[in-house]
């Protein structure tokens, strides 16, 4: 028992569980906008279980993939895999178990979350190897996480509308943007390994312009979506804050010093996704 304990916290610190909060908050940001107020618990249940097998699936499937290029770069050689802590077969074990439960919780949402499942789970395998042939794999890595937000308007209504699109988007920009500024740590490595990013297409200078254009687009979607769906004034002050965070993010690395790394990339936002979902859950409940 202790053993297998032991696994279960090394592969949930390999998937950097913790991390689920950055996608969590917009899927439940796009249930509270398509239910316009509250979803029922049992929607809220079969969500939350959907995202958090679909991002396990995704982060496992890319340490197993990656297993080798990682244990080449210097800065990943210590993850899981490469480091013998646990086994390819066991990884491969959790995948299979989180794409299970992944598909169980569409089934029980309704007919389209299903039929949209195994395109989800293609577009978590494709980012997986994007690396190794485009630089826009960060914008991959954004479309996979955009489905988080649609998915759960799915969910709730059984369509796919124009606002579940434009949130898509909102995730789409604020992912790739982020992850291109993550990105500047392997830089070097990249290089040398011939792997594709936008750090290794732009350098640090490029990248960081690249990671402010993607933020500000995020921002104009988020204002497109407060007009479409004509939200109130709490919704406003909530584009207003995430404006504020993104731009402490960006002075951070303005220099391309990567010492503050951790608190733009880990800090930031967890802040700015847990933002949205609080400003819309006031919104909607205030109307």
């Amino acid at each position: 028992m202790t053993s297998t304990i032991a696994k279960i916290r090394v592969f949930l610190e390999m998937i950097k569980f913790a991390h689920t909060i950055f996608a969590l908050p917009f899927a439940l940001t796009g249930a509270l906008l398509a239910a316009g107020g509250l979803p029922t618990i049992y929607q809220t249940f079969w969500i939350i279980l959907a995202m958090v097998g679909a991002r396990t699936t995704a982060m496992a499937m890319n340490r197993l993939i990656d297993a080798e290029i990682d244990a080449r770069n210097p800065r990943t050689a210590i993850r899981a895999i490469p480091a013998g802590l646990i086994s390819k077969g066991l990884t491969l074990f959790f995948i299979v178990a989180s794409a299970a439960l992944m598909m169980l919780a569409a089934y029980m949402l309704n007919p389209l979350c299903l039929k949209l499942s195994p395109i989800a789970l293609f577009a978590l395998l494709l980012y997986s190897y994007c690396k190794r042939f485009t630089a826009l794999a960060h914008v991959v890595l954004g479309i996979c996480l955009a489905a988080a937000p649609i998915g759960a308007w799915a969910a709730i209504r059984g369509t796919i509308d124009a606002p579940a699109l434009i949130l898509g988007g909102v995730v789409l920009f604020w992912v790739a943007g982020f992850d291109i500024l993550y990105s500047l740590q392997d830089l070097e490595f990249d290089r040398s390994a011939g792997l594709h990013s936008i750090p290794v297409l732009l350098g640090v200078n490029g990248s960081l312009w690249a990671a402010r254009i993607f933020h500000t687009i995020m921002i104009g979607l988020l204002f497109v979506l407060f007009n479409l769906m004509q939200l109130g004034p709490v919704f406003l002050v909530g584009i207003l804050a995430v404006l504020a965070m993104l731009l402490y993010e960006h002075w951070l690395l303005k220099d391309g010093n990567l010492d503050n790394l951790d608190a733009a990339f880990f800090n930031m936002n967890g802040y700015i996704s847990i933002a949205i979902v609080l400003f819309t859950a006031a919104e909607v409940l205030s109307q």
